[in-house]
């Protein structure tokens, strides 16, 4: 039967968020309801809400989520009830031209649930990335939940439903950062931090933390940032790059913050044969102008990460294993818990670059 349960929406653009009442409709035959036991508070999140993404109001926010799996559908086969998961928002198809050419990361038909949650008066949520986790139950399909350690702190596995993930991956997967690698981040929140620790766990020899605010240089350094420059005191951020590398540039230089100008900067920052990853998300009246000269006469590779190009089937237990054995410090991540009615404070909390990761513990 369907159950009322407490859920975060945004009801219209740049409204406060609001506490209410939702409906979990029964399973569909390849669904999953999950008792949500922690969600990460996302940049995304905001962006629903400010209308960054569309207009398809009201939101169920949320979606770096972790939990338990407590009612399944008739059809079912990927987990079952009890399971202990990470939500992702790419099921993949297996079947779109992109699976079809071994290149799953990239699905373009990734997988929902079949029916959608609602208000109490019958009007239909639209998760955010599919998923709405700031509730204490949802509803996803089952392709959307991956099994991890149990003994791995919730507020912590989670973290790899969303930004954490994207980070790691930009570097390990996208850049493909190796042994002796020098890397570069433009960006010193969650996912650029995310980034540096997947350097470090890569291998990298020389991992550069680049930020305007020199507060954010701690947090950069214990995830293993080994120099870092403050661009708001630096003329030229590029040429400090190639300073601190042999006056080559970087192998990798990851640009997390999705802006022209910094684009820019992880451009000239690299090495001639090097590799720019851009995993900062820019808006869509954003342009580049650049010489195209200059793209000629670089090698490399220029490369867009969406979501750290994972699998999250390979890489959530893979990296909350490496967590649990106290090789990948997630847990630095958790900057705070909070309830789930502080998600607005949250928000505040994160565009002024005070947390790298509130996490709602419900």
């Amino acid at each position: 039967m369907s159950e009322v349960v407490k859920g975060v929406i945004s009801r219209t653009k740049n409204a406060p968020t609001e506490l209410v009442d939702i409906v979990i409709p029964d399973p569909g035959a390849h669904d999953v309801v999950v008792k949500v036991q922690t969600c990460g508070v996302c940049h995304t999140d905001l962006a629903y809400a400010t209308g960054g993404i569309n207009d398809e109001y009201p939101f169920l926010l949320g979606h770096e989520a972790a939990g338990v799996v407590e009612s399944v559908g008739e059809a079912v086969s990927h987990v079952q009830v009890g399971d202990f998961v990470v939500l992702n928002w790419r099921a993949v198809c297996g079947e779109c031209r992109a699976c079809r050419k071994g290149k799953p990361h990239l699905c373009f038909d990734t997988h929902n649930a079949s029916v959608p949650m609602t208000l109490t008066d019958g009007t239909e949520l639209t998760p955010a990335l599919g998923i709405g986790a700031f509730a204490d139950k949802t509803l996803v399909h089952e392709g959307q939940c991956t099994k991890v350690d149990p003994s791995a702190d919730p507020a912590v596995a989670c973290l790899l439903g969303c930004g954490v993930m994207a980070g790691l991956g930009a570097a390990m997967n996208t850049g493909q950062v190796s042994r002796g690698d020098s890397v570069a981040v433009i960006g010193c929140g969650g996912v650029g931090d995310a980034a540096i620790a997947g350097a470090e766990l890569a291998g990298a020899t020389t991992i550069i933390a680049i930020d305007r605010d020199a507060g954010k240089f701690e947090w950069a350094t214990e995830l293993g940032a080994t120099h870092t420059i403050d661009a708001s005191k630096t003329d030229d951020v590029a040429e400090a790059v190639r300073e601190l590398t042999g006056g080559n540039g970087a192998d990798v230089v990851v640009e997390a913050v999705g802006r022209p100008e910094t684009y820019k900067t992880a451009f000239y920052a690299r090495d001639l044969a090097g590799t720019v990853v851009l995993v900062g998300v820019p808006t869509p009246e954003m342009r580049l102008e650049m010489p195209l000269v200059d793209f000629f006469s670089h090698g490399g590779a220029l490369k867009s990460s969406w979501y750290g190009d994972c699998l999250p089937e390979r890489d959530f237990p893979m990296l909350v294993d490496l967590y649990l054995q106290g090789r990948l410090p997630l847990e630095k991540f958790v900057t705070e818990r909070i309830g789930i009615d502080g998600i607005d404070e949250a928000f505040t909390s994160m565009e002024a670059g005070k947390v790298l990761r509130s996490v709602v513990v419900l």
